[in-house]
């Protein structure tokens, strides 16, 4: 399944470039089926952020099928967070109000390392912005089967740095995230502001790599 979305051929410096860059420097093993966990990522993102792409009656995201199981466990895990969202009034209002899918650019975003400033083009996609609130969120799929293994998780496969990222391009001072887990459907959520210590964390690891970015494209 291929996003046809013109963003991902934009040149600016994403998040994903940051995390390709620390892959090839910082190379470290991956277990399971990588690709597989993307894909159905894609798919439940797909589901819950653009509808418009998904043929609901006939089990197609952008014209293309699904395969039954993943189509049914994400459809389960669509169901799952519209549960949550009955019990949760921020999450209800995100899914009512919230702008999907939304990109900004920053043309000449400011970074500094160790005292030497520098400037690289940067841009995010939301998978959920509120304008009037001026912040927004993301949604994750996820292994883990409690909020500890996701508090965990986020450490580890830097969505605190992606989450410092959009911030700071966005200028915003909070952010969330809902995470849905694929072993039991439950709803694991996160919540940050700036100069708490997951925003500076985030933070500091995406400075080290910017800076390694400008450094290799010199």
């Amino acid at each position: 399944m291929n996003n046809p979305d013109a963003y991902y051929q934009r040149s600016e410096v994403s998040n994903s470039d940051l995390t390709a860059l620390k892959e090839l420097l910082h190379h470290r093993p991956m277990f399971g089926d990588r690709e597989g966990a993307f894909r159905f990522g894609s798919i439940v993102d797909a589901i819950i952020t653009e509808p418009s792409r998904v043929d609901f009656l006939h089990a197609t995201i952008d014209g293309e099928p699904v395969n039954e199981d993943e189509w049914l466990h994400a459809r389960e895990m669509q169901r799952a967070l519209r549960a949550e969202a009955r019990r949760d009034q921020f999450l209800a209002k995100v899914l009512e109000l919230a702008d999907t899918q939304r990109f900004m650019v920053n043309k000449a975003q400011e970074f500094e390392n160790g005292g030497f400033r520098f400037t690289l083009p940067t841009r995010c996609k939301w998978d959920w912005w509120l304008e009037a609130a001026r912040f927004g969120g993301d949604l994750k799929t996820t292994a883990c089967a409690t909020q500890a293994e996701f508090e965990q998780a986020v450490d580890f496969f830097d969505w605190d740095r992606s989450r410092a990222w959009y911030m700071d391009i966005a200028q915003s001072n909070k952010d969330f995230i809902y995470a849905i887990s694929k072993k039991n459907c439950k709803i694991f959520k996160l919540f940050i502001n700036r100069g708490d210590a997951i925003y500076t964390r985030g933070r500091e690891k995406y400075e080290e790599l910017a800076f390694q970015y400008w450094a290799f494209t010199l």
